[in-house]
């Protein structure tokens, strides 16, 4: 009997270390994917496609080019996968706008782009070379305009639908990346003065009501 007790508390034992071991390993290799997008994200931030080879990835990541290609096939997934953890964490960003308060939803908005536009504008600039950066584009203009309509929805309520659609797609532009890069780098605004002509523009829009 108890010979019979120690083995099973062996096996126990065993089985235990084995899930400690099993769960190490995938530890291990979610942490080496989070390096890998990491990577991906850094880079894409600092240079072009054309100029991110998976050498670069794999030396900034502190991995094989094996282990980059290992786990995920190819630079096109890559892409996929550093868009997919951008996008959560825009989205955690961008969510935390106050619904129709107008500074704050700016003040929101510009934290983002002070943080994200550049890149965004690379991304932008390089749609229509690289088929993963257009899927991500289209992906974050639908967001773009999922934001505008929620954080203003009390400025498009009571209208009617073409005066609502139009006061949308204006908002839409207002806020667009673009427009904060004109004023503030082509006209060299400050932050606060950005985020007073964006605020300006977007009450102008909705007017009185």
């Amino acid at each position: 009997m108890l010979v019979f007790t120690n083995m099973k508390y062996d096996e126990v034992d065993n089985q235990g270390r084995r899930r400690y071991r099993m769960g190490a390993r995938a530890d291990a290799a979610a942490e080496t994917g989070r390096r890998i997008v990491g990577a991906v994200i850094e880079l894409h931030m600092e240079r072009y496609f054309d100029q991110v080879s998976l050498e670069d990835i794999a030396e900034r990541a502190g991995v094989t080019v094996q282990t980059v290609l290992r786990r995920f096939g190819s630079k096109d997934r890559l892409i996929e996968a550093a868009s997919e953890e951008v996008r959560g964490r825009v989205l955690k960003q961008r969510n935390e706008a106050p619904v129709g308060d107008v500074a704050g939803a700016v003040e929101n908005l510009v934290d983002h782009y002070e943080e994200q536009g550049e890149s965004v504008l690379r991304l932008l600039a390089q749609e229509d070379r690289v088929p993963a950066f257009r899927r991500a584009t289209d992906v974050g203009r639908a967001l773009h305009r999922e934001w505008v309509e929620r954080t203003f929805a009390p400025f498009l309520e009571g209208r009617e639908a073409e005066a609502r659609s139009r006061l949308l797609a204006e908002l839409v532009a207002v806020c667009d990346v673009y427009v904060w890069k004109v004023l503030r780098k082509d006209m060299g605004l400050s932050r606060g003065q950005t985020e007073l002509a964006l605020g300006e523009m977007i009450v102008a829009l909705k007017g009185d009501k």
